[in-house]
C-alpha cells in the first residue's frame, strides 16, 4: 500500500476532479456538475483512509513521503509527507469537502461547476499544505488555497461580499509576505536547502530566532486568527455562503495552528520558549475578550464566527504551554472544532436558507414547527460549549489540564471559556428555537429534508463518536508530539 502515491492522490485527484467539473460549463449541467463533485468529493475521501489504517504508531518520522525534484536549479523538491500532527488533517479536509458538497446541492443555483469546482481544487491546495515537506511547496500551496476561497466569498456571498473577501485576501496576503521572507532567510542559513525537515536542525542564533519567530506568529497568527488580527473572519464569515463559512471555520482556520506546530515550534525553539508568554497572553484575551464579545453579537453566524476565534486560541495556548497533555489536547480541539463548527454553520444555513435572515432577533419558538432541526441544534450547541461526552469537552479538558501544570492562573483564565461559552452558545439557541412562534415566517418553517438530515446527522455522530471514544484520534498523535517537545526542550539555550 505504500508504494502508491496516496499523498499525491489526496492531492491531486480534487483538484483534477475540480478542473473535470468546471468543464461541465453552463448551468444547464447543474446536476452533472453536482453528481461529479460528490464522486470526486467521495474519492478524495477514500484515498486518505488508508493513511490512517496504514499508520505506523511507534515512529515520528514522516510517513507516505514522495520526493521528486521539481526545480532542482535551486533545490526545490515535491516533497511529501505526514506525521501524527498531520495526517488526520487531510482525512478532515477531504471528510468536510464531502460535507460542503452535500450541503450546497439545493442551496446553490447558479454557477453550480463553478462553485463545486472552488471547493474541490481547494480540498486538494489545503491537503497539499498539510503534506508538503519543502518550504517553496507549501507556501505555494498556502498561497494558491486562499484563491479558491476569495471567489467563494466574492461571487456567492452576502450584499458585502466584495468588501469581505477583499479584506480577507489582504490581511492574509501580508502576512503571508512575511512568511516569505523569512523562508528565503532560511534557504540561506541552510546553505541553499527549502527541506522544512533539514530546517529543524539549523543552528540559529537566538536574534535570528526572534525575528523569524514574529514573522511565523504574524503570518499564522492572521490565518488562525489571533486577536488583534481577527477582524476580518466575522467580516468573511458573514458575507460568505454556507459553504465558504464551513471550510473556512473547520479547515481553513486549522493552517495557521499548523503552521505553529511546523515551523515555529522546531525551527526556532529557543525564541518560542522565550516568547511564549507573548502567545499565551494573546490567546487568553482570545479565549477571554473575544468570548464576551460573541455574548454581545446579534447575528448568528456573527456569534459563531468570535467564538471560532475564542476556540482556536485555546489551541495556541495549548501548543505554548511545552506540555505534551495539553499540546495533543489542541490537536484535539482542533478536529473537534472543524466538527462543531462545521455543523453549527450549516444549521444557522438550514435556517437562513428558509428565512433569509441570520438575525437572532428574527426567530423563536423554531422547535414548534422544527423539532428534528432543534435536536440536532441543541447538540452542537452543547458542543461548541464544551459539553461532556461531546468532542468539545475533551479538546478543551487536556488543554486545560495541561496548562494547570504550566501554571495555574492561566489554566484558570482558560476554564472560564466553559462558562462564557455555554453563555454564549446556550443564550442564542433559547432565543432562536424556544418560546412561542415568534411571527408568520417562523411558523411557516418546514423541518429538515433529508439531504440536510443526512449531513447533520453525520455530524452529530461524529461529534459524539470523539466525544465519547478520544482514543483513535489521540493515539496517532504521541510519538509525533512527544518527539517535537523533546527537539524544542533539548534546543532549549
Amino acid at each position: 500500500m505504500t508504494d502508491i502515491p496516496l499523498l499525491s492522490l489526496a492531492v491531486w485527484v480534487p483538484i483534477i476532479g475540480g478542473l473535470l467539473v468546471l468543464a461541465t460549463g453552463s448551468d444547464r449541467n447543474a446536476p452533472m456538475a453536482r453528481a461529479l463533485a460528490l464522486l470526486v468529493a467521495v474519492v478524495g475521501l477514500v484515498v486518505t483512509i488508508p493513511l490512517y489504517t496504514g499508520f505506523d504508531l511507534g515512529t515520528s518520522a514522516m510517513q507516505y513521503v514522495e520526493l521528486v525534484p521539481w526545480v532542482p536549479r535551486f533545490n526545490i523538491n515535491y516533497h511529501l509527507g505526514v506525521d501524527g500532527i498531520s495526517m488526520l488533517f487531510v482525512i478532515l479536509n477531504a471528510f468536510i469537502t464531502i460535507i460542503v458538497v452535500v450541503a450546497g446541492w439545493k442551496v446553490i443555483e447558479t454557477k453550480v461547476a463553478q462553485y463545486m469546482a472552488a471547493f474541490l481544487i481547494m480540498s486538494g491546495l489545503m491537503n497539499g499544505i498539510f503534506a508538503a515537506l519543502d518550504g517553496v511547496l507549501f507556501y505555494v500551496f498556502f498561497e494558491a488555497s486562499l484563491i479558491p476561497l476569495y471567489l467563494v466569498i466574492g461571487i456567492w456571498g452576502g450584499p458585502n461580499r466584495v468588501y469581505a473577501a477583499i479584506k480577507f485576501f489582504l490581511f492574509t496576503l501580508a502576512g503571508s509576505l512575511l512568511m516569505l521572507i523569512a523562508l528565503l532567510y532560511l534557504f540561506m542559513e541552510s546553505g541553499g536547502s527549502f527541506s522544512i525537515l533539514e530546517w529543524h536542525n539549523l543552528p540559529l542564533g537566538i536574534e535570528a530566532q526572534t525575528l523569524i519567530f514574529f514573522a511565523f506568529l504574524i503570518a499564522f497568527g492572521v490565518k488562525v486568527p489571533m486577536w488583534p488580527v481577527h477582524t476580518w473572519l466575522p467580516d468573511a464569515h458573514v458575507e460568505a455562503p454556507t459553504g465558504g463559512s464551513v471550510v473556512l471555520a473547520a479547515i481553513a482556520l486549522k493552517l495557521g495552528a499548523y503552521g505553529f506546530l511546523r515551523f515555529s515550534l522546531p525551527i526556532v525553539p529557543d525564541a518560542s520558549m522565550q516568547l511564549a508568554p507573548v502567545v499565551i497572553t494573546l490567546s487568553l484575551i482570545a479565549v477571554v475578550y473575544i468570548g464576551f464579545v460573541a455574548l454581545a453579537q446579534a447575528d448568528m453566524k456573527k456569534l459563531v464566527a468570535y467564538s471560532s476565534i475564542s476556540h482556536m486560541g485555546f489551541v495556541t495556548l495549548g501548543f505554548f504551554t511545552f506540555n505534551p497533555l495539553a499540546v495533543e489536547g489542541a490537536l484535539v480541539q482542533m478536529i473537534s472544532h472543524g466538527f462543531v463548527s462545521a455543523a453549527m454553520f450549516l444549521c444557522i444555513g438550514v435556517l437562513y436558507d428558509r428565512m433569509h435572515s441570520r438575525l437572532i432577533a428574527d426567530y423563536g419558538g423554531v422547535v414548534h414547527k422544527m423539532p428534528k432541526f432543534a435536536a440536532f441544534f441543541m447538540l452542537f450547541a452543547m458542543a461548541n460549549s464544551g459539553l461532556p461526552a461531546t468532542s468539545g469537552f475533551v479538546g478543551e479538558f487536556m488543554v486545560i489540564l495541561g496548562a494547570v501544570q504550566f501554571n495555574f492562573w492561566v489554566a484558570f483564565l482558560a476554564a472560564t471559556t466553559l462558562i462564557v461559552g455555554a453563555a454564549y452558545s446556550l443564550w442564542m439557541y433559547k432565543r432562536v428555537v424556544f418560546g412561542a412562534v415568534a411571527n408568520d415566517h417562523v411558523g411557516e418553517l418546514e423541518d429538515v429534508t433529508g439531504r440536510e438530515f443526512a449531513f447533520l446527522g453525520v455530524l452529530a455522530l461524529c461529534v459524539l463518536a470523539m466525544g465519547l471514544y478520544p482514543f483513535p484520534f489521540t493515539e496517532v498523535m504521541h510519538a509525533s508530539v512527544d518527539e517535537l517537545l523533546r527537539h524544542v526542550a533539548v534546543s532549549k539555550l
